[in-house]
């Protein structure tokens, strides 16, 4: 079994959870390696939340279901096989829901069909999680769950609706609310007095909110501040907020840096009893303020139908939706307004199963028990009722058509009908990516049925191959996977979810781009009706999102950012594209506070990862350069700027400060410690010494100025041999030679190493803000053509190669990481700062997006409950859905698209989707005349992709030899590159002014070849 030490050694070591424990931190995931969560039910909710709680790495997750298997089941339970129908749920999906993680038992518990659980099993669990339950066993199970600190989940799927319900005990300790850093920043002053003001610096607003908590380091004066106990914040403006009396303590003097302190929440849960009487409602979309309340009492009245009945409505049966309203309604106390439309249909809908409503709620449930498991993040209070009933087909399927066809497809044909699923099954979709993302929206299609009929299709592309860090959040994966392509792995995995995908779904290695144009062509465009990305770079989403915009096709776009989530539907004609908003430039730290005024971690980490360049790959590669391309040193003179310091580093790494052996490398390894950890620190201090002041008077190391302080070597110090063991093995990397860890010989050699005496310079000057520029101070007496005599001749090293490093954040055993941790935290020690742990680093250095297999799943599903829209035709821009969601507070929020937005010329308006199509290869000419004929403008520049192909300034006679050229000739003779065979359109823009002379825009044009 896990334990808490397990989640060091192998969830770190081995990466199998690296970006979930960026979400929820080692302390946490220790928790849960600690709690045994009990699942009651096994249908495709079961399923979803068994699934996320073994990724996730709690304890043990035992499951309890011993009904059998049906062949609806298959629809929706995705580790259930045709071969299982008649077996217990249990027996057949505990063995494959084992596979998921090593580290997490997955126990079944047995039973008899028709028997409910007891209360004698539930005892040995941290939480239990009821699905698909009657209310009579959920108020049974959460009568003593709610006396005996057990944690308690109820949640249900009917259809297109979802509900949850948490009760997590009398008085439940949530560690932190929210998840996110810490806020920190530096002081300016701080009043003494009863009520004391705290003022920050301008440059960055302290983000606290009245109620937050908050305690201080490094206060000089009012000493008294530094460690103190938690003082609660009262806000008085974006840079200002009071900390409560200070009268008795001394006068401040200056500095200070405040860090908001995570304040432990205790929230007070009711038993589900108590709840039903007086619920409290989470609200998932504020466009359906009231439906939760007629939800709540609706869910009530399904219970109280299936004890009755003993079953649920039937598909679409008025008569069983008549009952079950009346019944609703003897629920509902006399004040209180029903919305009988929604109780319908969920009458109608009772006996559905959806894997993408699935996906949503059984993500958020499986998030919610991790909460009980680990305290971390704010957990639902207390009931959630969700709903995506706009998804239903414009035109409502009658009840011979949700009738029962006995195939895996009925839950879902219960809720839109035979003629519905054809449509799904004759999709055609794209995917682009195959990870965390694709994974689970392959999960979720094969399921739906999508692409599985006589003219659907599934392509999917990823250019990717299987990492083992891969296995904790891309669930399709196995270790048998590992090297393979992640395209062919899916779809064989989705296909033996669902055999009917058996030569409907295609994998492709070629990354999207202009270089795979003649793969993802006009053809293959053609052949699809749709879109969805599963990418984790804007570069990749922009390039898809102009090819859907060229070729009209509905794209489906979506992300996630440990436990936020988004998504966004993309209509042709209807809605703006994914390019048209884009997410404002990230900000870059200023290379002046890199390079010489670090004043927080994130900067030390920043500046190792540039050093790790500098020193192991740049000049690496320069030697290169220069020992296989000609005239390279004549190529270089020319160049202005860093050209002298190229050169050095060349003779560096060739001559100078070539190693041999081992040993000389741990040398250069101890010489490079003492240039950045000391020399540069003593030439900083003495071009800005400690007492330096700026114009006005006031002390120059003040603020986010950090007055640094140089280090002395120390082979005992673990940091500092840490840095001498990664450096020189990296070293030697670049020149072949083998090295070691031994830590005994590093110390030894390192403490007898001679460092050259250090004298600083005069004449070094200091970029000392952004705004300045960079000085350009001199690296060395002699001049450039010296330097580059002094190089050997690359005839001399024929053959001779260095090795570049390629910075890989995920190999324990490069040294990259050990590195950047060790330069980073001297560079901290160099400032004061906090040091970071070897995570932390791996992080920032590694820009590591956060990442979890609940998000992951939730926003699958709501993507998916979209295509179901796209699939049914709707063209109303109130018909889709933009979600935004973030699983730690928990938050929901939904709006429609934005409106494409338009434009006009003269009387015609128009939008992105809206071009001009030109086919059979027209003349430059005849385009022309036809804007001048059919739109009285006039056209003055011509371009298709970097060519200027046509413009009124050109010479007349080279105008005159373009204007009757076709097309292909006209971009093969400007561009000097033939056309490729599977070009058959070319994208054409054109600059034009109307009768008034005054320029205009126009869509772009569109000419076929």
């Amino acid at each position: 079994m896990s334990s808490a030490m397990d989640i060091d050694e192998h969830q770190i070591d081995e990466g199998l959870y690296s970006r979930q424990l960026y979400v929820l931190g080692h302390e946490a995931m220790k928790r849960m390696a600690t709690s045994n969560v009990l699942i009651v039910g096994l249908k495709g909710l079961g399923v979803e939340i068994a699934k996320n709680l073994a990724l996730a790495g709690v304890k043990t997750v035992a499951i309890y279901d011993p009904e059998p298997v049906v062949v609806e089941d298959l629809g929706t339970q995705f580790f259930l096989r045709a071969s299982d129908v008649g077996k217990s749920r249990a027996d057949a999906a505990v063995p494959r829901l084992a596979e998921l993680n090593t580290y997490v038992p997955v126990r079944n518990l047995g039973g008899r069909a028709g028997q409910p659980i007891s209360l004698d099993v539930i005892k040995n669990y941290q939480v239990v999680v009821l699905t698909d339950a009657p209310l009579s066993l959920q108020l049974e199970i959460n009568d003593w769950t709610h006396n005996n600190g057990i944690h308690f989940i109820a949640a249900s799927t009917n259809g297109l609706f979802g509900a949850v319900f948490n009760d997590f005990g009398p008085k439940f300790t949530c560690i932190d609310p929210t998840g996110e850093q810490p806020l920190a920043g530096m002081t300016v002053s701080i009043e003494k007095g009863k009520d004391a003001l705290v003022t920050c610096l301008d440059e960055t607003r302290h983000g606290l909110e009245d109620g937050d908590f908050v305690t201080f380091s490094e206060v000089k004066g009012m000493s008294e501040l530094n460690g103190c106990e938690p003082r609660k914040v009262s806000v008085k403006g974006p840079y200002t907020f009071t900390i409560g009396d200070t009268s008795g303590f001394g006068d401040y003097v200056s500095g200070g840096i405040f860090t908001q302190v995570k304040m432990p929440k205790i929230i007070e849960f009711k038993s589900l009893r108590e709840s039903l009487k007086t619920p409290e409602l989470f609200i998932t979309d504020f466009s359906k303020f009231d439906r939760p309340s007629t939800l709540h009492v609706g869910h009530q009245a399904l219970s109280a139908y299936r004890e009755k009945n003993k079953r649920l409505p039937r598909p679409r049966n008025a008569p069983d939706a008549t009952e079950f309203v009346a019944i609703a309604k003897n629920i509902t106390p006399p004040d209180e307004q029903l919305d009988e439309k929604v109780l319908e249909e969920l009458a109608f809908q009772a006996t559905g199963e959806l894997s993408p409503i699935i996906a949503v709620i059984g993500g958020f449930v499986a998030q919610e028990a991790l909460k009980a498991c680990s305290a971390k993040f704010h957990p639902l209070v207390q009931h959630l009722y969700f709903d995506s009933l706009e998804s239903l087909p414009a035109v409502r399927p009658l009840e011979a058509d949700v009738a029962p066809t006995h195939s895996r497809y009925d839950r879902q044909i219960a809720v839109f009908g035979k003629s519905f699923q054809s449509k799904i099954a004759n999709h055609r979709q794209f995917l682009v990516g195959s990870g965390a993302i694709g994974c689970e929206m392959l999960k979720n299609w094969s399921m739906m049925g999508l692409g599985t009929g006589e003219k659907g299709i599934i392509h999917v592309t990823d250019l990717d191959t299987i990492e083992k860090s891969n296995l904790n959040r891309q669930f399709l994966f196995r270790a048998k996977d590992l090297g393979k392509f992640k395209s062919e792995s899916a779809a064989a995995a989705v296909t033996d979810m669902n055999p009917d995908l058996e030569g409907h779904i295609h994998g492709y290695q070629e990354a999207v781009g202009p270089a795979s144009e003649n793969v993802y062509g006009d053809e293959f465009f053609a052949g699809i009706d749709g879109v969805t990305n599963a990418l984790d770079n804007v570069k990749a989403r922009m390039y898809m999102d102009q090819r859907c915009v060229l070729y009209a096709k509905p794209l489906l776009e979506s992300g996630t950012l440990g436990t936020k989530g988004n998504t966004q539907v993309v209509i042709p004609f209807v809605s703006e594209s994914y390019g048209s908003s884009q997410d404002p430039p990230e900000k870059q730290t200023p290379s002046c506070t890199l390079k010489s005024f670090p004043n927080v971690i994130q900067h030390c980490i920043e500046w190792s990862r540039e050093v790790f360049n500098d020193l192991f790959v740049k000049p690496v590669q320069s030697a290169n350069s220069y020992l296989s391309e000609p005239n390279y040193v004549e190529t270089t003179l020319k160049h202005g700027g860093s050209q002298t310091e190229q050169l050095l580093q060349i003779r560096e790494y060739l001559v100078s400060n070539k190693p041999l052996s081992f040993e000389e490398c741990i040398v250069w390894a101890r010489l490079k410690f003492e240039y950045y950890y000391n020399n540069e620190i003593q030439q900083l201090l003495y071009s800005l010494p400690a007492d330096a002041v700026t114009s006005t008077g006031q002390p120059f190391w003040s603020g986010p100025k950090r007055a640094p302080s140089p280090l002395t070597f120390d082979p005992e110090n673990n940091i500092h041999l840490e840095y001498i063991i990664s450096s020189a093995n990296l070293h030697a990397y670049n020149y072949g030679l083998k090295g070691h860890t031994d830590r005994a010989t590093f110390q030894k050699l390192s403490a007898a190493i001679s460092v050259p005496h250090f004298t600083p310079k005069s004449n070094i000057k200091i970029q000392v803000n952004e705004n300045e520029a960079a000085p350009e101070n001199p690296v060395t007496d002699e001049d450039v053509t010296s330097i580059a005599a002094s190089l050997p001749s690359p005839s001399a090293l024929a053959g001779y190669r260095l090795n570049p490093v390629e910075f890989e954040k995920d190999d324990d055993t490069n040294h990259h990481i050990d590195f950047i941790t060790a330069a980073a935290n001297l560079r901290a020690l160099n400032y004061s700062i906090e040091v970071a742990d070897r995570h932390r680093a791996k992080q920032i250095a590694g820009k590591i997006i956060p990442a979890i297999a609940t998000t992951t799943s939730l926003v699958t599903g709501l993507v998916c409950l979209e295509l179901y829209k796209i699939i049914d035709g709707k063209k109303k821009i109130e018909d889709y859905k933009n979600g935004f969601v973030n699983l730690a507070l928990p938050f929901f929020g939904f709006s429609e698209p934005i409106a494409a937005p338009k434009k006009k010329y003269g009387e015609t308006e128009w939008t992105l989707w809206d071009r001009f199509e030109f086919r059979g290869n027209p003349t430059l000419k005849e385009i022309i005349n036809w804007f001048k004929a059919n739109h009285s403008l006039e056209v003055g520049m011509v371009s298709s992709g970097v060519s200027m192909l046509w413009s009124g300034f050109i010479p007349p006679k080279k105008s005159q030899e373009r204007l009757p050229l076709r097309f292909s000739q006209l971009i093969e003779s400007v561009s000097k590159k033939p056309i490729l065979p599977h070009q058959k359109n070319v994208i054409v823009e054109v600059m034009v002014s109307d009768e008034n002379d005054e320029d205009v825009e126009v869509p772009f044009i569109v000419v076929g070849l």
